[in-house]
């Protein structure tokens, strides 16, 4: 934010764009190649399906708005693996070598925002922006930060699972303790499925090494399992897949990514199209707004995912699956 509404009005000529601005002030202050290149930097907490589509539907909505890679903008992709330590360093780089940064997922946002002093982030992948301390408020976020939250309607997923399986009296939550997207959502489901009559069973895990047995242990006990978007949880949703047919236990999940990989259904985010959303809001602030000023979004596109695969699997029909809007 402060670095590109600096730059521009420091250097504002009537005759310049507001793109021409950014990248006027970035010749300055970095040696950019050409006046017309806005750097984007981008940082991935970990390669799983939903994340992806998030980055990939960013780069293509800014590729279609005219921002593409070698053109307008340079791209600078890097992916922490889900290491801590990697994101520290990562954060660091990125934020010192360019314009506006994406950060995809909680842990990356944290960690970008802990470097960046003059650096614009833009966010996706968030569950709740503010209980991860990211921005002061959802219109008004008041700092470097903003972007969009993939918070999925978790009473209607709660809602799906009583149509689908009528007979479930007591549903298992996996999730992993140490992302705090993941608590968020762990709490407001369990309230709902409380409230709903189930008896609820909590597995909390640490790291992928932890999946397999929690959630073996956690399908022995219960009748239909829930999962957050949770980033160690969905980079391990084939192996949960596996054992969910083992079990004969469905899966509901976060994203339509994670059911696609193993689940059974979920009313989830379309992360491809939440990217797409955030580039919008990315353009507006390469354009000129102030992240400060740039109100948090949510999802546009949310959609009823049913993984008919897996529902033949389990012999559980989703014919007559639907949700009230």
């Amino acid at each position: 934010m402060k670095k590109i509404v600096k730059t521009a009005l420091l250097g504002s000529v009537a005759a310049l764009s507001a793109l021409a601005l950014v990248a006027c002030g970035n010749s300055e202050s970095k040696g950019a190649d050409s006046k017309d290149t806005v750097k984007v930097g981008i940082l991935q907490y970990v390669e799983h399906d939903s994340l992806t589509a998030a980055r990939k539907g960013f780069i293509s909505e800014l590729e279609d708005n005219g921002y593409k890679e070698g053109d307008k903008i340079t791209v600078d992709y890097q992916n922490a693996q889900g290491d801590q330590a990697n994101l520290q360093t990562i954060s660091e780089q990125l934020t010192g070598d360019n314009d506006i940064v994406l950060a995809i997922a909680t842990p990356a946002a944290q960690s970008l925002a802990t470097v960046s002093t003059e650096t614009p982030i833009l966010f996706t992948a968030v569950t709740d922006p503010l209980s991860a301390d990211l921005v002061d408020s959802i219109k008004k976020p008041g700092g470097l930060l903003t972007g969009t939250s993939d918070q999925a309607p978790i009473d209607k997923q709660v809602d799906l699972l009583g149509q689908a399986l009528p007979d479930a009296k007591t549903v298992g939550i996996l999730y992993t303790t140490s992302e705090r997207n993941s608590e968020v959502q762990v709490e407001e489901a369990q309230k709902l499925l409380e409230k709903a009559g189930y008896k609820v069973v909590l597995k909390g895990i640490s790291t992928t090494n932890d999946v397999q047995d929690a959630t073996t242990s956690l399908m022995k006990d219960v009748d239909a399992v829930f999962v957050p978007t949770d980033n160690t949880v969905a980079s391990t949703m084939t192996m949960i897949g596996e054992l969910s047919v083992e079990y004969k236990v469905p899966v509901i999940g976060g994203s339509t990514d994670m059911v696609d990989a193993g689940g059974l259904l979920t009313y989830g985010t379309n992360y491809e199209a939440l990217g797409r959303q955030t580039a919008k809001m990315a353009i507006k602030i390469i354009e000129g707004a102030d992240p400060a000023e740039v109100a948090v979004e949510y999802p546009e596109t949310v959609n009823l995912h049913v993984n008919e695969e897996m529902a033949k699997k389990l012999g559980i029909d989703v014919s007559k699956l639907s949700v009230e809007e």
